[in-house]
């Protein structure tokens, strides 16, 4: 399993990935997971260019201070504009509001444009802050700290255990297509093909839930009574307070903002 949810995406085989400490790594779990999702609200709730494009620059200074790998992080963002930009060439065409263009008989309102940036910048600074903050926690710790915000057990468990095991289903899924292509194997445009598939999800299901059977089968042995213990070390200290102090008033300006 990957040391840290931000290197999730690179690989799922369980190598290790330099990750240099930083100051966001010293923050208290649960305070990152609250400050994160309070400026993701208040981010997400603005409608306001001048807010918007300070929540971006917010996010990049602390993709800085988290060290995300630059490769990496800007990977991630290039692949989410990759999906928004149809969001900007497909909003100024269905929104109402004053022409701004035509092309090829089809009227683009300035306001749909205007609205697709608004959402462009909303992302880019929810997943830089995400990725800044929760995405360099490792996955059991942001359990654990879930778990120690109150949130429901079977969510908590349900991530834990969605983290932890998609490496095996992904090692079943490539064990299974090695052996169609030993049988010789081909993708192609028929219902062999698409009937093949259908047979190799569904196996793939149904090997998920013997596995899962024995898994619980196995935790019960070990007295498994649907919870799991926390640790006790999730404390704040004085560079959590310091940020605290520095994030919360920035939050309130932020939100000030909108009324400006």
């Amino acid at each position: 399993m990957p040391q840290f949810l931000e290197h999730s995406g690179t690989s799922w085989k369980g190598q290790k990935v330099k990750h240099d400490q930083s100051l966001i790594d010293r923050l208290d779990p649960r305070l990152r997971v609250v400050l994160v999702t309070l400026f993701a609200f208040a981010t997400v709730l603005s409608h306001n260019f001048i807010v918007l494009t300070v929540a971006v620059i917010a996010g990049f200074l602390l993709a800085i201070l988290a060290q995300l790998n630059v490769k990496r992080t800007l990977r991630r963002v290039i692949a989410m504009d990759m999906f928004m930009i149809f969001l900007i060439i497909l909003l100024p065409f269905t929104t109402p509001g004053e022409t701004w263009f035509t092309l090829f008989g089809l009227s683009a309102s300035k306001d749909g444009f205007l609205h697709a940036l608004m959402i462009l910048l909303k992302a880019h600074a929810v997943v830089l802050s995400l990725l800044a903050l929760v995405g360099t926690i490792s996955a059991t710790t942001l359990g654990h700290a879930l778990a120690h915000l109150r949130v429901p057990d079977k969510l908590v468990h349900l991530m834990l255990f969605t983290v932890r095991y998609l490496e095996v289903i992904g090692q079943e899924y490539k064990r299974m297509r090695r052996a169609m292509q030993a049988r010789a194997f081909v993708l192609r445009t028929d219902m062999h093909t698409w009937r093949s598939i259908g047979y190799l999800i569904g196996m793939l299901l149904v090997h998920s839930l013997e596995r899962s059977e024995r898994i619980m089968d196995a935790m019960k042995c070990r007295g498994y009574k649907g919870q799991f213990y926390l640790f006790d070390d999730m404390r704040m200290g004085r560079e959590d307070y310091r940020f605290i102090a520095i994030f919360v008033p920035f939050l309130c300006i932020l939100t000030g903002l909108n009324f400006i």
